[in-house]
């Protein structure tokens, strides 16, 4: 549902009108409602709007701004939940577009992402737009582009080594030269958002398997978060995450960039399945048992500071394991890259089996 005219169903305080005067055909005006344009005015709507529903204890939603999002596992639970959420709104002084308020339904499209059950997919109305657009032929087109196909970099497996060309002819000391490294990091982009699958559900419980896999190669890191539940033979993919080395990092140890590798995906697979999920580590290397003994190898470019932190992340991690079922186990072996993860979610491959260091 979409909140109608949001910004001017609100109005601005009596001390504050002199910082929106302004004059037009010799006439001096001034806003007494919440001017559009301003840089606050989303911050402070979404805050009121966020305010209202928390009174008076509105069902579960979503919410950016002036857009709300229900949910339920029947029509009717969504129905009604949506109902509520438009009554509090409207008591509150907002209005609401009719035309806006769409569902129940099955299949859905929220802040430019297509969620049907439960997982969120590029929508086909981005994969036609990206799928012909021309080659760039400045830096500011060649940006535009990266901006675009970046949003969803979570669907593609190794994102930042494929965009790698694009990135490097943007960059302000180098002039904007487009060859044949180029091109083909540009049509192969396309291709992979193409064919980019679905992320999610997100599912909880005891019955639930979470695979980390996690990779530190020549180009950069790389990590993907899989999830199984009992009954399920393939593996769900929840999301692909890459970036390159910064600085010192590519002078780092094996050891080291796997254990950086590590530490990067489970900051970031924390904020998908929360910090008291179970999770299983896919790794190259068996890194872990550095972590536990808390020893700084001997020969090492990271930083002790650095050590520390990854220590105490993984050690963190593991505390918050359950009794009998521990937060972080190990599993070394020999993952898969690139797109033959989407070869592995189509042939039905299984997550790994639990194995504890």
């Amino acid at each position: 549902m979409d909140i109608a005219n949001e910004f001017f169903s609100i109005p601005s305080a009596a001390e504050c009108r002199p910082q929106f005067a302004f004059t037009w055909r010799g006439v001096q005006y001034t806003w007494n409602r919440l001017p559009q344009g301003w840089k606050h005015s989303p911050t402070i709507c979404h805050g009121l709007i966020q305010t209202a529903l928390e009174k008076d204890d509105a069902p579960e939603h979503l919410q950016y701004i002036d857009d709300i999002i229900t949910w339920g596992n029947k029509a009717e639970e969504v129905f009604e939940k949506g109902k509520r959420v438009i009554q509090i709104l409207l008591k509150a002084g907002f209005a609401i577009k009719k035309s806006k308020v769409k569902g129940p339904a099955q299949e859905i499209q929220f802040l430019g992402i297509k969620w049907q059950d439960g997982r969120h997919h590029v929508p086909m109305d981005v994969v036609n737009k990206i799928a012909t657009m021309s080659p760039p032929a400045k830096k500011k087109e060649t940006q535009a582009f990266l901006g675009l196909v970046g949003f969803w970099r979570m669907h593609i497996p190794g994102y930042s080594q494929l965009v790698r060309p694009l990135y490097r002819v943007t960059r302000k000391k180098n002039y904007f030269e487009y060859g044949l490294e180029q091109q083909q990091a540009f049509e192969h982009i396309k291709q992979e958002i193409a064919r980019a699958v679905a992320l999610g559900p997100v599912r909880t419980g005891p019955a639930v398997q979470n695979v980390l896999y996690t990779a530190a190669g020549e180009p950069g890191l790389t990590w993907n978060l899989w999830q199984k539940t009992s009954g399920e033979t393939p593996c769900r993919p929840l999301g692909f995450w890459s970036r390159g080395y910064r600085g010192s990092e590519a002078h780092y140890t094996p050891t080291e960039k796997e254990n950086l590798a590590d530490n990067e995906g489970i900051r970031a697979t924390s904020e998908v399945v929360g910090t008291e999920a179970s999770l299983l580590l896919a790794l190259r290397l068996p890194v872990l048992h550095w972590m536990f003994k808390g020893n700084i190898p001997s020969t090492h470019h990271a930083t002790s500071t650095t050590w520390s932190k990854w220590v105490a992340l993984i050690m963190q991690r593991a505390r918050l394991g359950k009794p009998n079922h521990p937060g972080i186990l190990e599993e070394i072996m020999d993952w898969p890259e690139g797109r033959d993860f989407g070869a592995l979610l189509e042939g039905g491959g299984s997550c790994p089996r639990d194995t504890t260091i």
